[in-house]
């Protein structure tokens, strides 16, 4: 019998542990000046607060309507997320098994809009959503959102990976492609579904630029933008702030955790690499 070698550290590890330790260094900063006064809070490089300041947060919860703020972006968040999973599976099942005229161009196009930054299409879309009158309201924000072009490529990816089979005996069953995608391809796509809903998650959750623009009443904010309300023009409460701002990604550090064992499976089921 073979006894398993025991794990070294190899010269992968050697760059990467490094590399981590920049990467957590903002976090770790983040919570430690939410746990400070004023005064330390100034202090470069940081260190260990004097005292834990729990005032911080309770101070971040009293002085502005954080609360309505997350769930704001809470409901702008999971809409986003339900339209993309719904959306972008249909896309990409079609995209994948239907053959229609110009599916190609169509797909192809779909995917060249990924090259276009957001600051070119920026003022069209706030045009367009003020036409159909959704200025200033949560529809401004989750209806640009409802489908992207990454979630329908990558729904499109993983369909082409199943066989074909397996939709051939459905269909001689009696099953319409309707009920082969609900019944059928959704239960085999769980990791992918995971992963498309934790990406939208974190890119709707974390955006700064378009609520900016499309958003100017304080009860109709995000809690990305309603943090700008704790700086000043002269002065920065940075404890209140990181408070804030601490409190605004322990919904984003959940849902990471929860899923994240389903992002390897994910890449390993549609060969992205």
């Amino acid at each position: 019998m073979t006894t398993p070698r025991s794990r070294r550290p190899s010269a992968l590890h050697l760059l990467l542990l490094p590399l981590s330790l920049v990467m957590i260094a903002p976090l770790v900063w983040m919570v430690l000046v939410s746990f400070s006064t004023q005064a330390e809070s100034r202090r470069f490089p940081p260190g260990l607060p004097s005292g834990l300041e729990w005032g911080n947060y309770a101070a971040a919860l009293r002085d502005a309507p954080l609360g309505s703020w997350l769930l704001n972006s809470s409901v702008v968040s999971v809409v986003c997320v339900v339209g993309n999973l719904v959306l972008c599976s249909l896309a990409g099942y079609a995209f994948a098994r239907v053959r229609f005229l110009g599916g190609r161009v169509v797909f192809v196009a779909i995917l060249a809009t990924l090259m276009v930054p957001f600051q070119i299409v920026m003022l069209p879309l706030l045009i367009m959503v003020r036409s159909v009158g959704l200025t200033d309201t949560l529809g401004a924000l989750i209806a640009p959102n409802l489908a992207t072009a990454f979630g329908v490529f990558l729904m499109r990816q993983f369909f082409t990976t199943v066989p074909r089979e397996l939709e051939e005996a459905a269909r001689i069953d009696g099953a319409g492609r309707l009920r082969i995608l609900a019944q059928v391809l959704l239960p085999l796509m769980r990791p992918t579904l995971a992963t498309l809903a934790v990406l939208t998650f974190l890119q709707t959750w974390n955006d700064f630029l378009w609520p900016l623009i499309a958003i100017q009443s304080p009860e109709n904010m995000t809690v990305q933008i309603g943090l700008q309300s704790f700086q000043g023009a002269h002065t920065t409460n940075w404890p209140k702030l990181m408070a804030g701002t601490v409190l605004s990604q322990l919904p984003v550090l959940v849902v990471f955790f929860v899923a994240q064992r389903f992002f390897v499976r994910s890449v390993a089921s549609v060969g992205i690499k």
